[in-house]
């Protein structure tokens, strides 16, 4: 029942997506309660309702969508059936909402003074100037440094982390009674994630909101909702108070959610935890549970009967005829390990890739800034390291720091302006034509965005036989059979190969991928952010795919990731990179468990813990605001501007890498602990 309190209540909320033929139920049934001054996290995979669930509060439906029961009341008054012009009043001024992508929810042609003036005039008559010098206390108050300067800007000129601020600026110049934010931090690196959610917490608290936080991540609802709803095909299976939902889950659902959580404690021997099976097709919902196929504890019961969402605790309710009791144990889990790689053939060394003071420069051709002046960039400034044959190397780092362009020059996509990669024994810079295309079959590539990476005019078939025509290898049926084994190794079925990329989701896409990037049976696979944009399930499978593949095929993979949990689960070794620079590296336990330089234990404690009570002691590293503009890095030691230890010889002397341990090297002047040795460079 609501009370006094309460600022915003969803009852019995049905929301239909009207199709050519039919109509399907999105949200099925949704209750919501949000009190003044509390965060309600709304967790679940993508697909569940989530979004949908905001943007019927919002009243921003696509088209055909429509509520078709239920009832939303923003302090009594009920929403549901209110006419456009009255919604608009609402919308922006009482409930706001911040969105997962800045970049296509802000407009390119607008300034950002512009863009956050404009809630203010239309929702509190302020003139023009009121308006902006409002939206110029707005940015200050979201931490934006120098608002004035700022309000001329456009969003491309903006990070992705300062583009998101401007978002929460727009959508609290109203100060609106609620705010809901959807996945505010998806796209962001783990720093500025942090510094986004305790920006908006503390404001909720500043300002006297409720919020609604939308996410997958369980890290996050962790460290940041007071109360949780838990999501599955459009309906809410389990709620609870925060601590009570992660120390006694009670529906099966949550309980997998969680134990697909990477965490730093995960050993990397052992086979991540993941859901089988996938959601269902809600245009053909089933009609018992909607968790039941995919479901350890599911009976006959669970498939003919749904159960009704009810109090099982004080405070906590849940819809399962089958109630499980808290987190899985690992120790009751079957031991699954992953097969380590054997041994491959080396070069003389004992490596199969060598970067040798590896340098990428942009610019010097001519680029010009806004002030006519010639500008360049180092991508990349001097990084050396090896990687042993069937090992993986683990590459961290913000946005920004050069890793993609590390990657590219790694496969011989781009040329490096000075340095040499050396892989199985040939120097890339120096191959050319048929001796290059013949050394690439051995070094492959994992994209981020798999969709941008598959052609979308060709079927699965055609992508997945490219490699072999474009290297002249095999006849028609030889290379239909080796696309079939590859189809097999992945785990699709053979009948994708008549399909488009856009028909797969994320995780399918990404298994098709993998495949194109065995295709030639390659040495050397470089996977830049191979997970970052699937489910913690999904990604789960993948990961462990990769682990699996490496094993059979004897792979040296090359691993880059702003996910530090990723990297710690997949590397043998790891490299930290910072504005085009490596500043430390040594094995995985060593950067995560003895960690030297200030800024790998910043990106370390940034990390969401899924633990309420590790979020309630943990001493967050604070590491400052954006990072430089790698046009104008700092003098010395480029990370000074945001390290908490910086002295003056920060500024003056740039640090060069010191061994702590064998294997283990930092650049810093003052390390989180005193250095042995010089390392070596070269």
């Amino acid at each position: 029942m609501p009370d006094d309190l309460d600022v915003l209540t969803v009852e019995g909320l049905s929301t239909s997506i009207r199709l050519r033929k039919s109509a399907v139920d999105i949200i099925n049934n949704v209750d919501l309660r949000l009190r003044r001054g509390e965060t309600l996290g709304l967790v679940g995979e993508s697909g569940s309702g989530k979004s949908m669930t905001g943007l019927s509060i919002m009243g921003l439906l696509p088209p055909g969508g429509h509520i078709a029961e239920g009832s939303i009341k923003l302090e009594g008054r009920e929403l549901v059936g209110l006419p456009e012009r009255q919604y608009q009043k609402v919308r922006g001024n009482e409930i706001a909402m911040v969105f997962q992508d800045p970049m296509t929810s802000l407009n390119p042609t607008k300034t950002i003074g512009e863009q956050v003036a404009e809630p203010i005039r239309l929702h509190l008559g302020e003139s023009p100037k009121q308006a902006r010098d409002r939206a110029a206390d707005m940015l200050a108050l979201v931490g934006i440094a120098r608002p004035a300067e700022r309000m001329g800007s456009y969003p491309h000129q903006l990070s992705g982390g300062l583009r998101q601020r401007v978002m929460i600026a727009m959508a609290l110049s109203c100060e609106p009674k609620v705010l809901i934010a959807d996945e505010p931090t998806t796209a962001l690196d783990v720093t500025v994630q942090a510094q986004v959610l305790r920006l908006l917490h503390d404001l909720k608290d500043r300002l006297g909101m409720a919020m609604l936080l939308i996410t997958h991540d369980m890290g996050v609802i962790a460290r940041w909702a007071d109360r949780v709803s838990v999501m599955y095909a459009g309906g809410i299976v389990e709620s609870a108070r925060t601590d009570q939902l992660f120390t006694g889950m009670r529906h099966p659902y949550t309980q997998a959610l969680l134990a697909c959580t990477p965490r730093l404690t995960q050993e990397r021997e052992n086979t991540l935890y993941s859901i089988p099976g996938s959601p269902p097709d809600l245009e053909h919902p089933p009609a018992g549970c909607r968790f039941a196929a995919r479901c350890a504890h599911a009976t006959a019961r669970c498939e003919g009967e749904a159960p009704a969402l009810a109090e099982s605790r004080p405070g906590h309710t849940l819809a399962c005829w089958h109630p499980v009791e808290g987190p899985l144990d690992p120790a009751a889990q079957p031991a699954t390990t992953t097969p380590k790689a054997q041994d491959q053939p080396a070069d003389a060394d004992g490596t199969v890739l060598v970067v040798d003071q590896l340098v990428k420069k942009y610019g010097s051709g001519g680029r010009l800034s806004l002030g006519g002046s010639k500008r360049s960039v180092n991508a990349v400034s001097g990084v050396s390291f090896s990687v042993q044959p069937g090992q993986t190397f683990g590459l961290v780092g913000e946005s920004g720091c050069g890793k993609s362009t590390l990657a590219r020059m790694i496969v011989a996509l781009e040329k490096p302006t000075t340095g040499s990669v050396t892989a199985l024994g040939g120097k890339l810079e120096e191959l050319r034509g048929r001796g290059l295309r013949k050394h690439r079959r051995n070094l492959q590539m994992m994209f981020q965005d798999s969709l941008d990476a598959l052609d979308p005019r060709m079927r699965i078939g055609a992508i997945l036989r490219e490699p072999f025509e474009a290297q002249g290898i095999g006849t028609a049926a030889e290379q239909l059979a080796a696309i079939r084994e590859l189809l097999d190794e992945v785990g699709l079925p053979h009948s994708v190969l008549e399909r488009y990329p856009h028909e797969f989701s994320g995780g399918q896409r990404q298994r098709i991928a993998l495949a194109r990037a065995l295709a030639l049976n390659p040495r050397v696979i470089v996977a830049d952010e191979p997970v970052s944009a699937l489910d913690v399930s999904v990604r789960s499978q993948v990961l462990n795919l990769m682990k699996r593949l490496q094993a059979k095929h004897e792979l040296t993979y090359v691993v880059i990731s702003h996910d530090l949990t990723v990297v710690r689960y997949m590397a043998d070794t790891v490299g930290v990179m910072y504005l085009g620079k490596l500043v430390e590296i040594g094995s995985a336990d060593d950067i995560y468990l003895r960690a030297v330089h200030p800024y790998t234990a910043g990106l370390i404690a940034a990390i969401p813990e899924p633990d309420p009570a590790a979020a309630d002691t943990d001493d967050q590293v604070d590491i400052g605001a954006e990072m430089p503009s790698p046009y104008d890095p700092p003098s010395g030691c480029r990370f000074r501007t945001r390290c908490p230890r910086a002295q003056t010889r920060c500024a003056e002397e740039e640090p060069v890498l010191l061994g702590f341990d064998p294997g283990h090297s930092a650049a810093c002047h003052f390390p989180l602990r005193e250095p042995q040795t010089v390392a070596q460079t070269g």
